[in-house]
Order: structure tokens, then sequence, then C-alpha cells
């Protein structure tokens, strides 16, 4: 028996701003529906933004659990950061304090509109 991914499902208030910004951030097409935004992507599982008008975004590293964590690489770190700021992401640590440094050098935590932290390290 094997297991394969098939999704990722992100909680989020707002469906719009979460799911423009993945898109934003990594490309491909997104189905909307009233409560699910499905952004499909070469490569990737089905990112499937959910609609919890309850969410309460994480407050990690120092607050409320991240409940979720994504690991992204990229060929070109500084691109790749501006990019997420572009889309709508923000910082989380500043770059002499990074929460994965000591295991991934070189990392970035960022955090999405709702909140989700995630991850974007060299390749």
């Amino acid at each position: 028996m094997t297991f394969s991914l098939t999704s990722l499902i992100v909680d989020a208030a707002d469906l719009e701003s979460e799911s423009s910004f993945w898109h934003r951030l990594l490309g491909g097409s997104i189905t909307r529906t009233a409560t699910h935004h499905f952004l499909r992507i070469d490569g990737f599982p089905v990112i499937v933004i959910q609609h919890a008008p309850g969410h309460v975004p994480p407050q990690w590293p120092d607050g409320v659990s991240q409940q979720m964590h994504v690991d992204l690489a990229t060929d070109d770190a500084a691109t790749a950061a501006q990019r997420v700021l572009d889309a709508g992401g923000r910082r989380l640590r500043p770059a002499d304090d990074d929460v994965v440094a000591s295991t991934r050098p070189g990392s970035r935590v960022y955090a999405s509109p709702a909140g989700h932290p995630f991850c974007v390290s060299s390749a």
C-alpha cells in the first residue's frame, strides 16, 4: 500500500486574499466556489483554500500554534523574497534570527495573509 499527497488544505477567513497570495507567489490557475478556491500548479498537489469564518491566524512562534507549515525551495532567494512581499506575504523573522537557520542555512520564514507560516530556502 502507498499514499500520495493529493491536496493541501489552508483555512482562511478571507478566501480571495489567501488564494490570490498563493496564486501570485506560485502561479497556476484558480477554480473558485463559494466555500473553496482550488489552486492547481504543475508539479504540486492541489492547494485548497477553505473558507473558515472563525479562523484565528497563528501567532507563531510566540503564541497560537502554527497549525501547518510549508517549505519552498528556490534558486533565487532575493527575487523570491520580493515576490513573497509583493504578493501580500510578510516576513516573520529578521534574517539573523531565522528559526530554521541552524538546520537549513539561508531559510527565511514568512506568513501568508491568513497568517500561515512558511519557509523559503535556497535550492
